[in-house]
């Protein structure tokens, strides 16, 4: 199997999954799911929980998400800028492809499997198995409305949790640093 006919295998496979021209229930779910995935929305959320709560646990759960994304955007923009793939062609997603014209990796499948190793890392259970039933289906959702193929998933899923991991060797300095950040500006 030559590369040209992997790629031409993956296109055919994730033409297969598109619901994006198909009105629906399962168009609606996996607008739903696409969407929940940005990283505005998780900035943003992660931001509201730490100025929210109180329990040193999930201010600290909340610094060390939203760092861990930070730092994966990084990664991701530098491997879309190296590889340079092209989204699918479509219509639906048009500041996805506005914003960002390429594919490959997946932001959204690595930030979401980030999120999900993190969790699952630091708890609570109940929490981490949320988030791994919906990494999958964030990713999924990018391919079913046509911003992304196949490989570029699997290639988001595979560094968001290759990060995770890596970064979770890092609490204790990441935790210490923040804070010591915090402190001065709050």
């Amino acid at each position: 199997m030559t590369f040209k006919s992997i790629l031409e295998l993956d296109a055919r496979l994730s033409d297969q999954m598109r619901v994006a021209e198909k009105p629906g229930r399962l168009r609606s779910f996996a607008i739903f799911f696409a969407h929940s995935g940005d990283s505005w929305f998780w900035g943003l959320a992660l931001i509201l929980l730490w100025f929210a709560v109180r329990q040193p646990f999930w201010k600290d759960w909340s610094v060390l998400e939203f760092t861990g994304i930070a730092i994966l955007a990084i990664f991701v923009l530098a491997i879309k800028f190296i590889v340079r793939r092209r989204r699918p062609e479509g219509e639906w997603g048009g500041i996805y492809r506005n914003t960002d014209p390429h594919s490959f990796p997946s932001g959204h499948a690595a930030r979401a499997f980030l999120i999900a190793t993190i969790a699952a890392a630091l708890g609570p259970l109940w929490l981490a198995l949320l988030l791994w039933i919906w990494a999958p289906l964030v990713a999924l959702a990018r391919v079913a409305m046509g911003v992304h193929y196949l490989s570029d998933i699997v290639a988001g899923a595979i560094l968001g949790v290759l990060v995770g991991l890596i970064g979770m060797q890092f609490t204790p300095w990441i935790l210490s640093l923040t804070s010591s950040i915090l402190g001065a500006i709050f």
